[in-house]
């Protein structure tokens, strides 16, 4: 009987946030920089949590943050997941990306509880357009195993449609805000609105 991974905590904060036009990981929605903040809450639902950067990002990480650099062999998102994988290749990553200004502690909590092994992985979802959240999501170690070959075969570099076409266990959150994704002015002004209520 195989046992089930254990899941550690992974925030993306590597990306260069052209559309918001400064460093998404470092806006203050809760009076700390967000990647902190994502870090903190990770940290009551995994083992271990890790902040992934770029390699000139890392300076500007607090002490007492453990981060995992991007080794730059994939495009996009996956840079950063697989870099992790490769780490530690073994256990389960639940992925936040850095732009999730509205995920709360009780939202992880029920994705977790969710959780199914046996599929590539589990990711919130919307009901009423129900494709994969990939970047809020559990990773099994056999899915991200499998991206590494479907990336290589190069079949693109899309976490979400990768998801959509393998077994991917979708988990509609209880409070559907905790998805809204912050890419740009406009969303951040959203999302400073729907915390404000």
């Amino acid at each position: 009987m195989s046992t089930v991974a254990k899941v550690y905590g992974l925030v993306l904060s590597g990306g260069k946030s052209t559309r918001m036009g400064s460093d998404k990981g470092l806006i203050e929605y809760h009076g700390i920089p967000q990647r902190e903040y994502l870090y903190q809450l990770l940290g009551k639902v995994c083992e271990s949590t890790y902040i992934s950067l770029r390699e000139e990002q890392e300076a500007e990480v607090p002490f007492g943050y453990a981060t995992l650099t991007d080794k730059d062999k994939f495009r996009g998102p996956f840079n950063g997941i697989l870099s992790a994988h490769e780490r530690h290749p073994k256990v389960a990553w639940l992925v936040l990306a850095c732009d999730l200004p509205l995920i709360d502690l009780p939202a992880l909590q029920q994705l977790v509880q969710e959780r199914d092994s046996g599929k590539f992985a589990t990711a919130f979802a919307n009901e009423e357009n129900p494709l994969p959240e990939p970047l809020c999501a559990i990773w099994e170690p056999i899915g991200l195993k499998t991206a590494i070959t479907y990336l290589e075969a190069g079949n693109g570099t899309c976490p979400r449609k990768f998801l959509i076409n393998n077994q991917t266990k979708l988990v509609f959150p209880q409070n559907k805000n905790v998805i809204l994704n912050a890419n740009s002015q406009e969303d951040y002004q959203e999302a400073l609105s729907k915390l404000i209520t």
